[in-house]
């Protein structure tokens, strides 16, 4: 079965654990106002790629991969297109090939609950843990990505949280704390990662002719990730700020 690729990004070291093999799957349930790969959401997009292309150049970048290293599949949201993808995952597990899913966390089926098995790791993207304002962002609730995060918890899966501080948006303290709260027993989180908002993808929305709807939006001030940092660390202790 085929995938439809948007992009890779080779010796990357932002998403995952060490040096690894960033796979852009194309397509995306979500509609987050600051989506930073916009021309990764349709469904109709990407490059539809054999199976056997992503094992064979997963195969050749290994030996930059060292301990740590391996695989993420991006997007998009990676989930979407979990019966594609699974026999990969599989295919790469067997070559000794560690892998990273970047998910929303919003979908679910068999696939997906098989996919979440295979993968080594999960980046739990958490838009806002208020559900209203998540879905102000996303255009959906949280619902199942907290469910999500709970399958991962009781099935001894681990995975990291990624919450990025959008100024009005996801920067209040009673929403970062009632995160905390919810998550702060979790024995299978493994990093908190805070990610500051940036407009880094804004120009995608020129090229596709679409609206930016966080035009006028500041960026986070070092004082406003400082303390959204410490507000989390009073819960855990695996708080990154990137």
């Amino acid at each position: 079965m085929m995938l439809k690729v948007h992009s890779y990004e080779s010796l990357g070291t932002y998403d995952g654990p060490g040096i690894r093999l960033v796979v852009f799957l194309q397509g995306c349930p979500f509609r987050c106002l600051y989506c930073a790969n916009p021309d990764t959401i349709s469904f109709d997009g990407g490059t539809a790629t054999e199976p056997e292309e992503i094992i064979e150049r997963a195969v050749r970048e290994q030996p930059f991969f060292g301990k740590r290293g391996g695989v993420t599949f991006s997007g998009g949201e990676p989930t979407a297109q979990a019966s594609a993808l699974l026999p990969v995952v599989r295919a790469l597990k067997g070559k000794g090939i560690h892998v990273c899913l970047d998910t929303n966390g919003g979908i679910w089926n068999q696939d997906v609950e098989e996919l979440f098995s295979t993968a080594d790791l999960a980046l739990l993207d958490i838009k806002e843990f208020n559900p209203e304002r998540h879905r102000h962002i996303t255009g959906r609730d949280n619902a199942r990505t907290l469910e999500t995060a709970r399958w991962l918890e009781d099935h001894g899966k681990p995975f990291w949280i990624r919450y990025v501080l959008v100024p009005g948006l996801s920067d209040f303290e009673e929403d970062i704390r009632a995160l905390g709260e919810h998550f702060k027993d979790f024995k299978m989180i493994q990093r908190v990662e805070l990610l500051p908002y940036h407009t880094l993808g804004k120009h995608k929305y020129e090229t596709l002719g679409w609206k930016y709807e966080l035009e006028g939006t500041p960026l986070n001030t070092p004082e406003q990730l400082a303390k959204a940092k410490s507000v989390l660390q009073e819960y855990f202790d695996c708080v990154i700020q990137n």
